[in-house]
């Protein structure tokens, strides 16, 4: 029961529109910064080692724990973070809307947590359904990393363009710095909590001025 919840969370097909967003791959294409798979594993690699996702795994860890204690101020507290480490409003967006997608979604599954929509970002809604489904925390972080790679892969064989297969292989390759991240979200201080961001940050408001876009991020 509880890997079938912690596959269903993390799944591709949950309908919180994940899909529609690339987190800025789209413009770095059109751009010309990103033409091959060995571009694409740089990208992710960086994002991985240095991103925003390892702050994002971090924070989740603590908002489960928060969820977990009933510690609504806290949870709060962190969600606040979440929202100030989003640096332009496509990247904001795409957190609030994912988190309201899965609070419609957690409604219609009938799992209780329809009481209190105080939380805004994504990660924090993800942290309340976790634990609501008592999930384990890392393997809640790990599929939480594994579902954002997975997605920015399949966002990058759409753009460049890329086989499945090339796709497949770069998501065997990066296991290893999903467990990384998946280790430092458990091991972080609060110092830890930062990111190198200005590339996606300044790649995220140029996105907005594409002129043609097939992704919302």
């Amino acid at each position: 029961m509880t890997l079938g919840r912690l596959l269903q969370l993390s799944s591709a097909a949950l309908p919180i529109g994940a899909f529609a967003y690339s987190e800025c791959l789209e413009y770095l294409v059109a751009q010309g910064r990103i033409r091959d798979a060995v571009g694409l594993r740089r990208w992710l690699s960086d994002a991985l080692a240095y991103g925003p996702i390892q702050v994002d795994a971090a924070i989740l860890y603590r908002a489960m724990a928060a969820a977990a204690e009933g510690n609504a101020e806290q949870l709060c507290y962190w969600d606040a973070w979440l929202g100030a480490t989003r640096e332009s409003e496509e990247l904001r967006a795409q957190s609030k809307n994912m988190a309201r997608a899965l609070w419609r979604l957690a409604e219609q599954l009938g799992d209780g947590l329809a009481a209190d929509r105080t939380p805004e970002h994504f990660v924090s809604v993800y942290a309340l359904v976790a634990v609501r489904w008592q999930l384990p925390a890392e393997a809640s972080i790990y599929a939480y990393v594994h579902s954002w790679l997975a997605n920015l892969i399949s966002a990058g064989v759409k753009l460049i363009p890329l086989g499945q297969t090339a796709g497949q292989q770069l998501l065997w390759n990066l296991h290893g710095m999903i467990q990384g991240v998946t280790e430092f979200a458990m091991r972080a201080s609060p110092e830890d909590l930062y990111s190198w961001n200005t590339g996606q940050a300044l790649a995220s408001m140029g996105h907005e001025t594409l002129y043609s876009r097939l992704f919302r991020s």
